[in-house]
């Protein structure tokens, strides 16, 4: 017996990664070459079955939940947007590619909300700068589903100022990649839209939410009902752009309606720029950052 080997706290068994290695290293016959004999942790076939489902769910839970825990992320900005508005460097881009009048408008309508991309990019700055740290853990890392636009904006303020960012990507049909600025250590990648949601907000201390399509509506939307219901305790919620979601949303007939509480309208800020946000931040949380 080795000295570790008597030691009271040495490990009794393998880990999994030694028992795989034992596994590959058996000699092949027909018993240990069929799929049947592949430890069920590395057989993929077995792990996309249906019937693992559940076990994907609580996969796709843990690994950010670990990695995010053992990257000191404590709490988290999230910025929510479309994924067509462009910067302002691609502009000139988007309307030279309108080939008809009805283009040509949506165009200059995107174009004219490049606007809210500098003012996502300059909120993940000012966020990020700040550097605020709680018991050890980052406060107010950004955080972005990791994509274009708005998404992009995000990650490429933090990555400015020489601050790490998160990207919650999700796999869709068509392809689709992180942007550049999310830190690769902090890129995640979804099968289910609902675990991807749950990041979102699991570590969210504040959203900023800028004009967007069905995505934005449904995190947005999603996110307010929560608090709403009680079922999430209130953070800032900043809402960019009060003339385009007046317009897509007619907030006030909600309570009128009835629908709605007229109190329920309290559960969001009005911003317009960077400037706003991280104000309203400050006041709920009683920062004395930036």
């Amino acid at each position: 017996m080795t000295e570790e080997e008597k030691k009271l706290t040495d490990r009794r068994f393998y880990k999994a990664e030694q028992e795989a290695t034992f596994a590959g290293e058996q000699t092949g016959t027909l018993q240990t070459q069929h799929p049947a004999y592949q430890l069920a942790f590395q057989d993929t076939d077995f792990l996309l079955r249906d019937e693992l489902r559940p076990v994907r769910f609580q996969l796709e839970l843990l690994k950010p939940e670990m990695l995010l825990e053992e990257a000191n992320i404590g709490s988290t900005l999230v910025m929510y947007g479309s994924a067509r508005i462009p910067s302002p460097e691609k502009c000139d881009d988007v309307l030279a590619k309108a080939t008809s009048d009805e283009d040509r408008k949506v165009a200059e309508r995107l174009v004219a909300k490049a606007k809210y991309y500098e003012e996502a990019r300059k909120l993940a700055r000012i966020a990020s700068q700040c550097g605020l740290v709680e018991k050890g853990m980052r406060q107010f890392v950004v955080c972005s589903g990791g994509g274009p636009s708005i998404m992009e904006a995000a990650n490429r303020g933090a990555h400015e100022v020489g601050a790490e960012s998160l990207g919650l990507n999700i796999v869709l049909p068509h392809e689709q990649a992180p942007n550049p600025y999310v830190t690769p250590r902090l890129s995640f990648q979804f099968h289910y839209f609902a675990l991807r949601k749950m990041h979102f907000l699991l570590r969210a201390r504040a959203v900023a939410v800028f004009p967007g399509g069905f995505g934005t509506l449904d995190e947005m939307l999603e996110m307010i009902t929560l608090i709403q219901t009680g079922k999430m305790k209130p953070i800032p919620v900043l809402l960019y752009g009060r003339e385009f979601w007046e317009k897509v949303i007619n907030f006030e007939a909600l309570a009128e309606e009835g629908v709605i509480a007229r109190k329920d309208l309290d559960l969001f800020t009005w911003c317009e720029t960077a400037e706003d946000g991280w104000k309203a931040i400050r006041a709920f949380y009683d920062l004395d950052c930036g």
